[in-house]
């Protein structure tokens, strides 16, 4: 990562991301802590730690979180005195960088064998184990599509037409791991150039690109824009509370990435941190996740969410997350030549 964006990233995260201590009354100061990053919204890692610590009553979850690029570039810049014990609820497309960067410690969770084993990291033992899959969505707000005579996309092709100028917000690869999934795919789908190419013509539509992957359908359920290019768990929550879109599943295929987690090298609570491993690999926590996702490491365990589609499985493309992470600096440098002059500031 560049100089300059490794400084932003982390003065941001200094300044906005705060902690997250999820305690229960009466465990005492003398318990071990680790110190968790993270990309989770608040709303599912309070469950997460609040389960967690219940099985594990002598264990307290400090969590530390911002958006996926933010956490990123935080361990990154933090390689030489890491500060975390156990990364959980970041890109696999992350933690594959920082397992090249030599910074995890490969751990089989007890349970490992029972969870799909293609999303967790493919060496044996894994340095990073998957927890559920966020794939590509689009937000489409039919209210304000009315107000606007907007026809309904059906694929990424669509959003680069001269009528949605104006009218679409996605995500800042950099910053998010959703936005981040989205440019890797189009990348794959596309071909080099052509995803370039398709690339600098949805620009023309972009009204601004967002730090955070879930702001963009907040701000098409909202009626902001009419069209927020977001990922489905958020989009399935905001049409859930009421809001009036649909969500669009792009006909081409659909970018995705893996919530996954790993243990810090450099942790002085290892055995703590495998502890905190075992329960996120185990059939309880994965049954959490699928009250969200939609994919889930545990076979048997996601349920039928009413709003994605039976084949969205099938719709992911395929991901070399090795190659993800070893091209991440070079594809972001480029993106943010062409297109960081529209980035929200923050």
């Amino acid at each position: 990562m560049n100089q300059p964006l490794r400084r932003a990233a982390c003065a941001t995260f200094a300044l906005v991301a705060g902690v997250f201590a999820a305690t229960h009354a009466g465990i005492a100061a003398a318990k071990t802590t680790l110190t968790v990053y993270t990309a989770w919204e608040v709303e599912v890692m309070r469950p997460y730690a609040e389960a967690f610590q219940k099985a594990n009553p002598d264990i307290e979850i400090k969590y530390v979180r911002d958006s996926t690029g933010v956490v990123t570039a935080k361990l990154m810049a933090e390689k030489a005195n890491p500060q975390a014990d156990v990364i959980a609820g970041l890109a696999a497309s992350s933690l594959e960088l920082i397992k090249q960067e030599g910074m995890l410690m490969p751990y089989s969770p007890k349970g490992f064998d029972q969870l799909t084993r293609a999303y967790s990291d493919k060496e044996t033992p894994p340095s990073w184990i998957g927890e559920d899959v966020w794939g590509a969505t689009v937000c489409f707000n039919t209210v304000e599509a009315q107000k606007h005579n907007l026809p309904k996309p059906t694929s990424w092709e669509d959003l680069t037409k001269p009528i949605y100028k104006g009218m679409i917000v996605m995500p800042n690869p950099a910053t998010s791991g959703t936005g981040f999934l989205d440019v890797t795919a189009w990348l794959q789908m596309f071909g080099k150039d052509g995803g370039w190419k398709y690339m600098d013509a949805l620009d023309n539509n972009i009204v601004k690109y967002t730090h955070s992957g879930s702001k963009p359908c907040r701000d098409a359920g909202s009626g902001e824009y009419p069209i927020g290019i977001s990922f489905e768990f958020n989009a399935h929550r905001t049409k859930s509370a009421g809001a009036p879109i649909d969500l669009v599943f792009p006909k081409e295929g659909l970018g995705y990435d893996i919530e996954a987690a790993g243990i810090m090298k450099t942790t002085k609570k290892l055995d703590a941190a495998k502890k905190y491993m075992d329960w996120l690999a185990s059939k309880e926590a994965n049954e959490m996740y699928a009250k969200d996702w939609a994919i889930v490491a545990y076979p048997g365990v996601a349920k039928k969410l009413d709003t994605i589609p039976a084949n969205y499985q099938q719709m992911l493309v395929k991901n070399d997350f090795t190659e993800i992470a070893r091209s991440r600096e070079q594809v972001l440098t480029e993106w943010q030549k062409r297109y960081g002059a529209k980035s929200e500031k923050k």
